[in-house]
């Protein structure tokens, strides 16, 4: 036997990690799902495979992960075999890699091992919620379903942030033009003008002195600051890498006016279609809990779901926990209240996590359409002002001269 590591969840909602001596890890995932547990890895002790994971580019990713996952579900759906399921997408994934991945895990699934764990072998292509979900599916029975879930929760995602990106575009050449010339008036153009200034003993407005100075600063000290400026973003991500660091920074950006309620929108529909999914999928809300809080991305928000899950086990329902234990909104927490009272929770969740998503998208479409014009007013009263310090005193020089 052979020793292998895993992480899993427990029926009560705790997230466990150790190690297991068995002949596969095929033995191992049935081991913990005998128990109640949910797994969400399971691999080799030694760590090779995870160490080549991180080392590997995910091959299936964005909207090739949405149509695998979406058309394998209908396949499945349709009474295929699972082996001939795959067989038949190997040519859905743009893409050689793409087809290597798909290939891979079609041949050990042919070797007898489960869709989650022949996935699970690719390190780092599937996202621990997707593998999640497949396992879910598959000891429910219903590994077609959990598919076409899973496809429409990664098209939403990549909808919004397609959508994001494409809106961003625009602005991100207009401030990174804008901003290059502004470096080169100051650095570059304006410096050419102070010999002539004082040569010619002009006075030289407090505008033009200014700018001067910041001129000259970033011709001679540019690379250095911009060296700093490198060091410093380094030593910031190593920062963010302390637990309790990040906590606190993430705690902070939920009380930014604007960004702080779209961010807490923004991982309140992560978490509520995650539960949803999971629930619907046939895993325990405690089970549920433990996974869902992982995808939530602000750290703070995450620390607060662990009393919450703690008050669930206790017997409290999973509203009241959430209202007394996190700062997740009202609104989300009433559709669930009304979700436990009907008995139709699952369902509750994804139509919350359907209406924080809207209301993400508004909000994000708000911003954006709002940035364009104000970087462009920005933009242009600093290269106004540069000019006009530099007009200034060539119309002082000129009137000197007539």
């Amino acid at each position: 036997m052979a020793s292998f590591r895993y992480k899993a969840v427990t029926p009560s909602g705790e997230t466990v990690e150790g190690r297991m001596d068995a002949a596969s890890v095929e033995d191992v995932i049935q081991r913990l799902q005998e128990q109640g547990n949910v797994p969400l890895e399971a691999g080799d002790a030694g760590g090779g495979g995870a160490l080549l994971g991180g080392l590997r580019r995910k091959s299936l990713a964005g909207n090739a992960l949405v149509e695998f996952t979406s058309q394998l579900g209908i396949l499945l759906h349709a009474g295929l075999p699972l082996d001939r399921a795959l067989q038949m997408l190997l040519e859905l994934p743009e893409g050689e890699r793409a087809r290597h991945v798909v290939e891979r895990v079609r041949d050990r699934v042919r070797g007898g091992a489960s869709l989650s764990h022949a996935m699970e072998q690719e390190h780092g292509v599937f996202p621990k919620l997707y593998l999640s979900m497949v396992r879910a599916g598959e000891a429910g029975g219903a590994l077609d379903a959990a598919l076409a879930r899973l496809a429409d929760y990664l098209e939403r995602a990549r909808k919004l942030r397609e959508s994001v990106i494409g809106a961003l575009v625009y602005p991100a050449f207009l401030l990174f033009g804008v901003l290059g010339s502004l470096v080169l008036l100051l650095a570059y153009v304006l410096p050419q003008f102070v010999p002539i200034f004082h040569d010619m003993n002009v006075q030289i407005p407090l505008i033009t002195r200014v700018l001067m100075a910041i001129g000259t600063f970033l011709h001679d000290w540019g690379l250095l600051v911009l060296a700093a400026l490198v060091v410093a973003g380094l030593w910031a991500a190593g920062r963010m890498r302390d637990p309790e660091t990040r906590r606190a920074f993430d705690a902070r950006l939920l009380r930014v006016r604007v960004f702080g309620p779209l961010l807490l929108k923004v991982d309140t529909a992560r978490l509520m279609r995650t539960l949803g999914s999971l629930l619907k999928n046939g895993v325990s809300l405690l089970a549920a809990l433990g996974i869902a809080r992982q995808v939530v991305s602000n750290r703070d928000l995450s620390e607060q779901l662990e009393p919450a899950i703690e008050s669930v086990k206790g017997g409290d329902s999973l509203s009241h926990a959430l209202s007394m234990h996190t700062s997740f909104p009202k609104l989300a927490i009433q559709i669930t209240m009304v979700g436990e009272e009907s008995g139709t929770l699952d369902d509750m969740l994804l139509r919350a996590a359907d209406t924080y998503d809207g209301e993400v998208k508004s909000a994000i479409d708000k911003m954006l359409s709002a940035l364009v014009p104000v970087l462009t007013i920005v933009m242009a009263l600093l290269v106004a002002g540069i000019m006009m310090s530099i007009l200034l005193p060539l119309l002082s020089l000129t009137g000197s001269i007539q």
